[in-house]
């Protein structure tokens, strides 16, 4: 058999199991392989209930004692009592009662894995299980087996655990040609199994080092194919040619001495790579991370100055309007003292002003031009483009990113981020990229105090606020929602503007914003805001980004245990941006264990990069911006959390390669370049690749 070989030719695998097995991306002996076990029971993955602890998750071996529906104070639960004789646990379900109480006899053997809780003994609400056979015992056999993620569509055709591992080990007992994509000297030099000893001990291992060894192989290979695509955009960026911008000219040291403050030695140092970099006729590609409040914004006006000072266009892009409009307001007070034309470019624009910018730009009458994907659209040309900027650019698809710059002659690039990203996520998802940091916070920024309380204070908190707005300062009042749903108890913006307007906050000029607003109703509420003619301001997450009013001192967070950290700690860089003691006020109204870690996290640091790491782990790479990521993190088994060695080790060996076969030509990187090419083919348009 071959690899490529379907899965039909495999005896246990009949017309009705073949659909079920196609709908889960499953066709051929290499996609049945590559359908890894979620979890190995070993030795060592096994814990005696005699022996566990609050608090931790783990994997109990244990058999079905007795079970039943048990009514609770609002409904019923079903509870499994297992005991694996040196104790008993018992297991809780709230949900699908229905059908859970199905799924257990007594005697049935279970692997158990969840999160240990405490009620007149050991529990485990919800857990994972799966029926096991009775030699599935890791512990007396000493054999390391495989669970895999079986969905009800499996079970209803038959396959569970025991006839899937029938079916993989049928598969691997022919000797299948699995051809080995890495030379001889990359296996030996990062310490890898073959990639035929590696599937076959992911499945089957007759010890934990060896899967062990086999993990890190499959891992290594995912890391290394994300870290060669990285590897060849930075390798064709640096053998395109473009306008070196080597002159300061007369703009960057008028805006730069009209300044009411002076820059940070962090901003200065910035501002001295970037200038290096555009000085060369090789286009820049950097990433320039600043905490909330660290002044990327000026570093990115003053850098345009460079630019524009060698007569030259500049594009920015942001991923919302209010924070575009927000930059368009901070370039253009910068640059009208200079006489540099800037125009603002956002969606739903009247005709005749969207021609004028346009017409503008072609002519090039414009020199900055500020916007959101409206500037990635066909009929935005630049006359000459040298200098792309993008604020918080993992919210933009590598595509969009291109298009952007295929607006310019290869243009420099510089993408900004108030996110502080962990370094393996870094290298992971900015590999390509040369990289600046400001890690210094202008010197009259007072660490925000932050203070988690429960709805029992707020009138105490209210008190506050009002003795706040007396003194003359600003508040903000953030609710995840704009308005309430059936089946949601969050606290609703709408609600709350309407109860703190009649009822609370009678004698304060409230405002309210939220994402369904009209833009001229947003613009109108956020210029009278940053007037000080709103002393409180209701909103939703839209202000996340994008509102610096120096005067606002107090913020106030409804439902924070709702919110992931980074996207508190960037709520709460919304105030302290002036000279005043600023409060940033958690409200929390449910508790788990993760909110309450989260919650306990901001109270203890403003350290951004500290709250990354933290994010990082209790949310995993998917949701640590604030979005769904796809295409890049679509890993089978890598974990970016957990395998910063082993990302290293790919990151090396790739860029190793790239850097003496930069297209993956030679013989025996063929393999490698037919796999590049099936798997990163939607992304070849972003890089230079033949």
């Amino acid at each position: 058999m071959k690899f490529s070989d379907p899965i039909t030719l495999l005896k246990n695998i009949g017309s009705k199991r073949v659909e079920v097995f196609n709908n889960h991306g499953i066709y051929t002996l290499y996609d049945l392989l590559y359908y890894f076990p979620r979890r190995h029971l070993d030795r060592t993955s096994v814990k005696k209930i005699k022996d566990l602890i609050k608090g931790e998750s783990c994997t109990i071996i244990a058999t079905v004692q007795t079970f039943g529906v048990k009514p609770i104070r609002k409904g019923k639960m079903y509870q499994v009592m297992v005991n694996d004789k040196s104790g008993i646990l018992t297991l809780n379900w709230f949900n699908s009662i229905r059908i859970i109480k199905n799924l257990f006899k007594v005697g049935d053997k279970l692997a158990i894995h969840g999160k240990i809780d405490w009620f007149h003994g050991f529990s485990i609400t919800h857990p994972e299980f799966d029926k096991l056979e009775k030699n599935d015992d890791p512990i007396s056999t000493g054999e390391v087996i495989p669970l895999y993620p079986l969905t009800n569509e499996f079970k209803s055709v038959g396959i569970d655990q025991r006839i899937f591992r029938k079916i993989i080990k049928e598969a691997l007992s022919y000797k299948l040609n699995i051809p080995e994509i890495y030379s001889s000297e990359v296996l030996k030099n990062n310490a890898l199994f073959s990639l035929s000893e590696a599937l076959q001990n992911i499945h089957y291992s007759s010890s934990n080092k060896k899967l062990n060894k086999a993990i890190k192989r499959l891992k290594f290979d995912e890391h290394f194919f994300l870290q060669l695509f990285m590897a060849i955009r930075k390798k064709s960026i640096k053998s395109l040619g473009t306008k070196s911008l080597n002159d300061i000219g007369p703009y960057f040291r008028t805006i730069s001495e009209s300044l009411n403050f002076e820059l940070t030695g962090a901003q200065k140092k910035v501002i001295q790579e970037i200038h290096t970099d555009i000085k060369n006729n090789v286009p820049m590609n950097r990433l320039l991370q600043g905490d909330v409040g660290s002044g990327k914004t000026i570093v990115s006006i003053l850098v345009s100055a460079l630019a524009l000072g060698n007569n030259t266009q500049v594009a920015i892009m942001a991923p919302t309007e209010i924070l575009a409009r927000q930059h368009f307001s901070s370039f253009k007070t910068e640059f009208d003292k200079v006489k540099i034309s800037c125009a603002l470019l956002v969606g739903n624009m009247k005709k005749k002003e969207r021609f004028s910018i346009l017409n503008g730009l072609v002519l090039g009458k414009v020199g900055v031009l500020v916007g959101t994907h409206a500037l990635i659209q066909e009929d935005v040309i630049f006359k000459s483009l040298n200098l792309v900027i993008i604020d918080e650019q993992h919210r933009f698809g590598v595509n969009q990113r291109a298009q952007l710059l295929n607006k310019g002659e290869n243009p420099h690039f510089l993408a900004m981020t108030a996110t502080p990203i962990p370094r393996t996520l870094s290298i992971t998802y900015n590999g390509d990229m040369e990289l600046s940091i400001i890690d210094e916070l202008p010197k009259n920024r007072i660490p925000v105090i932050t203070k988690v309380v429960k709805p029992q204070r707020l009138i105490k908190v209210f008190n506050f606020i009002k003795d706040q707005i007396k003194q003359n300062h600003q508040c903000m009042v953030i609710y995840p929602l704009v308005e309430e749903s059936e089946k949601s108890d969050l606290a609703a913006a709408v609600q709350a503007y309407e109860n703190f307007k009649t009822k609370i906050f009678k004698k304060v000029s409230i405002g309210l914003i939220h994402g369904k607003m009209k833009t001229e109703e947003k613009d109108l509420i956020m210029n009278s805001f940053s007037k000080n003619e709103i002393n409180l301001l209701i909103s939703t997450t839209v202000i996340e980004v994008g509102v610096d009013i120096p005067n606002a001192t107090v913020m106030l967070i409804e439902h924070a245990e709702r919110f992931g950290l980074t996207q508190l700690h960037q709520l709460r860089g919304r105030v302290g941006r002036g000279a005043e003691k600023s409060y940033c006020i958690l409200v929390k109204r449910k508790a788990t264990s993760n909110s309450n870690k989260r919650l306990d996290i901001m109270e203890e640091t403003n350290d951004g990069f500290l709250i990354s790491d933290e994010d990082l782990k209790l949310r995993g790479p998917g949701e640590f911006f604030g979005i769904k990521q796809s295409g890049f993190f679509k890993f089978k088994i890598a974990d970016l959390v957990r395998d910063g060695p082993i990302i290293r080790t790919a990151r090396k060996a790739a860029f190793d390669i790239v850097e003496k076969d930069k297209n993956l030509k030679r013989k025996s990187n063929k393999l490698i370049r037919n796999k590049f090419l099936n798997e990163y083919s939607q992304y070849l348009d972003a890089i230079s690749f033949s």
